[in-house]
């Protein structure tokens, strides 16, 4: 019987060895979560308070220290973003080392500025006349529109959330219960050589004391374990975007319906213009060219009978055939206009401002040609805008600027009209804002009452063809 009991004691021997094995190095991973945590919360913390009390402190004398006291302030933001790139850089290494998990690394590269004509920097929003400025506002920018920022920051809230939930209990239950034994052993060993082990009062509540004590101990040495593998869980799904459950779901929910959005828009638009074609050669053309057919039915009966009258129908016909070519030509150019196919977005900008009501002074600076999409979306947007402004605005002047900076078509139509152009009174402007949502563009709109109007439109594309025009002309 002893036999067979002795290999089940060696096994749960080995087993209680790999429990507090594994609960020592879990208690050791929750001191360096603690220590970081805190590190950074003492870190920011202080730098907070102690620039506020330089600022305060300092308000009334002693000017030099209170720039310093200032910039100190103003500085702190740059030092939030910075330590929490260095909160979750050790944070990628613990997960690396003590899970095995490869933690992506995906922070935005910051574009560089591009210079126009006239020897400016754009950022993309701003023009600046240093390159060096115009580097630091492109670099403020992206660091503070990267995603990735934004987890860090996240995680660096939940970081010390999670060390105070999970590392600093388990942490805490065994720095305590192992302190509460050590401290009442030296005393249950002076009452058993005082009074022996059969000394019941002293003795035993000593040792009640320590067993209570290793108790608390082992317990927070078993709860360990679980408490980092809940941490580097949740570590995971606040910093690594494709993990199932992070905290970038929600974001593709919205990219998912945005995109199902300007889907449907872009079938229902295709289905419309499908129907005004179908519209304009059922009652345009084709009701011309069936006229046509029927004149010269009758001019086949009139040409022994009635030569004067055939020649009067004949001619009638060559006009309406003329008429009919005319609108072919119209419904082509409203389909994809040649001049845009063969000369490019600027040149045919410049027709439709020949063709306008108003005075109307073209800008453009385009160092190749937009993708062909982008281009006939841009076109019939500015079209649309430019009817708008003859039917509605009552301006004599418009302007419109086309170029191309850090990725973005930038077109900008401005008149001097009495203003008051609003999206939700007419269709035509939430028709421009649906064409450019298909190719994630955007529009924004200044026009107060009394003029000007300014709506600008940028479209996210890719050059594709050789240099076409750069510069300026009235029509």
């Amino acid at each position: 019987m002893a036999s067979q009991s002795l290999p089940t004691v060696v096994r749960w021997t080995g087993v209680g060895r790999e429990r507090v094995v594994e609960g020592l190095q879990a208690q050791l991973r929750c001191l360096q979560v603690v220590f970081q945590a805190g590190l950074a919360l003492f870190v920011l913390l202080t730098w907070a308070v102690l620039s506020l009390i330089g600022v305060l402190g300092r308000l009334a004398y002693d000017l030099p220290s209170l720039l310093v006291a200032v910039v100190a302030l103003v500085a702190w933001p740059v030092g939030l973003v910075w330590g929490s790139r260095l909160n979750t850089r050790w944070s990628r290494h613990r997960a690396q080392l003590w899970f095995g998990a490869r933690i992506p690394q995906s922070y935005v590269a910051t574009p560089s500025p591009t210079q126009d004509e006239r020897g400016h920097w754009w950022t993309g929003r701003s023009y600046h006349r240093d390159r060096r400025t115009a580097e630091l506002a492109l670099s403020a920018r992206t660091v503070a529109t990267d995603p990735q920022t934004w987890r860090d920051l996240k995680w660096m809230s939940a970081n010390t959330v999670l060390a105070a939930a999970l590392a600093l209990p388990c942490l805490g239950l065994a720095v305590f219960g192992t302190g509460m034994a050590v401290l009442q052993l030296p005393e249950a060993y002076r009452d058993f050589l005082g009074g022996g082990i059969f000394t019941a009062a002293p003795f035993l509540g000593d040792l009640a004391v320590v067993v209570v004590g290793l108790g608390i101990a082992a317990v927070g040495l078993l709860a360990a374990p679980y408490a980092v593998r809940q941490y580097g869980l949740w570590m995971r799904r606040t910093l690594d975007s494709d993990s199932p459950g992070g905290w970038d779901r929600a974001r593709l929910t919205r990219r998912v319906e945005h995109l199902t959005t300007s889907r449907a828009d872009a079938v229902g638009s295709q289905a419309a213009e499908l129907r005004r074609i179908e519209r304009d050669l059922h009652d345009g053309a084709q009701a011309r060219l069936v006229a046509i057919g029927m004149t010269l039915g009758t001019i086949e009966h009139l040409m022994e009978a009635d030569p004067v009258a055939a020649r009067q129908l004949l001619a009638d016909a060559r006009e309406s055939s003329a008429r009919a070519l005319q609108e072919l030509r119209d419904l082509v150019r409203g389909i994809h206009p040649p001049v845009l196919a063969e000369r490019g977005l600027g040149d045919a900008v410049r027709v439709l401002a020949l063709d306008s009501a108003q005075d109307t002074e073209v800008t453009v600076s385009l160092p190749a040609r937009p993708e062909a999409p982008v281009e006939a979306a841009a076109y019939f947007c500015v079209s649309e805008l430019l009817a708008n402004a003859a039917k509605h605005s009552g301006a004599r002047q418009v302007w419109v600027d086309i170029l191309f900076r850090a990725g973005q078509l930038r077109i900008t139509v401005t008149d001097d009209g009495h203003g008051g152009a609003d999206p939700e009174r007419g269709s035509g402007l939430r028709g421009i804002e649906r064409r450019l949502g298909t190719f994630d563009g955007a529009m924004s709109l200044s026009s107060p009452r009394g003029g000007p109007t300014t709506i600008t439109m940028e479209l996210p594309c890719v050059l594709s063809s050789q240099r076409t025009s750069t510069c300026s002309e009235k029509a």
